[in-house]
């Protein structure tokens, strides 16, 4: 059982700048339903450049509700240049703490702040786009994303990683990368040179679609159906996989997330790097 403290339990308890902004300045939303937690946050200005109110809506557990709650109070009467100053750390001194398997819900109110910041600087969407690699497609964890939790908090496990990001904390697939990245953040890289990944061999076609069903099959559809979702392999053409989602799949509004996050990636991984997924 973990241990919460009395300011986390009040602010799970009773919430405050629950809500939504009709005419807000700034909007940012970062995570998904899908991969369990998810955050909006709103800030409107006054007209000295503050931010004179600051809303929420999130789906997560209580530690979520309780860093959100805690991340709107800390930025109302704060010019964007203060407020972007607050790090994930701040939001946990705020709170009195964190149990280190929640850590990620104050690197999420961090992300929805950027994100809603960056809104109203750049006319951006507000949703946190994933940019670069993706390391866990269990839970959309991109490189760029580890890499920044382990320097700003100083992580070197495997473990504190999956507390502040969720990456490893699926089916564990991305752990060996993980651990690539820990030890070369951390100058742990072995002096000997890794020697070199051998080339993948040269799939003739119906390997290759033999090798897709089996994925899919295997490593894709059972992560699916923990959500309730499940997908129907519906044509391949040349490296384009067409599928079709099905269930709760259809249902949560973010196929695209789904699509790019788990099973190209997926795909990608275990058959070919030139695959690309779509819907038909």
């Amino acid at each position: 059982m973990w241990n919460y403290t009395d300011k986390v339990m009040e602010h799970f308890r009773n919430p405050k700048n629950v809500g939504y902004i009709k005419d807000a300045d700034g909007v940012g939303e970062v995570g998904s339903t899908a991969c369990g937690d998810a955050l909006r946050l709103m800030f409107k200005l006054d007209d000295q450049s503050r931010i004179a109110d600051a809303r929420f809506q999130t789906f997560g557990c209580g530690s979520a509700i309780a860093t959100s709650s805690a991340l709107t109070e800390m930025i109302k009467g704060k010019t964007l240049e203060e407020a972007e100053k607050i790090t994930n750390q701040d939001i946990v001194s705020f709170l009195g703490g964190l149990p280190e398997q929640k850590m990620h819900c104050s690197v999420m109110g961090r992300e929805a702040l950027e994100a809603a910041i960056e809104n109203y600087r750049n006319g951006t969407t507000g949703k946190r786009k994933l940019e670069g690699h993706v390391v866990c497609v269990c839970f959309g964890v991109t490189e760029d994303k580890i890499r920044s939790a382990i320097r700003d908090n100083g992580l070197t496990t495997v473990e504190q990683v999956t507390n502040y990001t969720k990456a490893g904390g699926g089916c564990g697939g991305c752990i060996p990368e993980i651990e690539e990245i820990l030890a070369e953040m951390n100058g742990k890289k072995s002096s000997e040179e890794k020697p070199a990944k051998p080339q993948p061999k040269k799939l003739t076609t119906l390997e290759k679609i033999r090798l897709i069903e089996k994925v899919i099959q295997e490593d894709i559809r059972p992560e699916l159906k923990k959500h309730g979702g499940d997908l129907e392999l519906v044509d391949i053409d040349g490296n384009n996989v067409i599928v079709k989602l099905l269930g709760s799949c259809t249902e949560c509004g973010i196929t695209r997330f789904t699509l790019n996050t788990l099973i190209e990636p997926k795909l990608r991984q275990k058959v070919s790097s030139e695959l690309a997924v779509m819907e038909g």
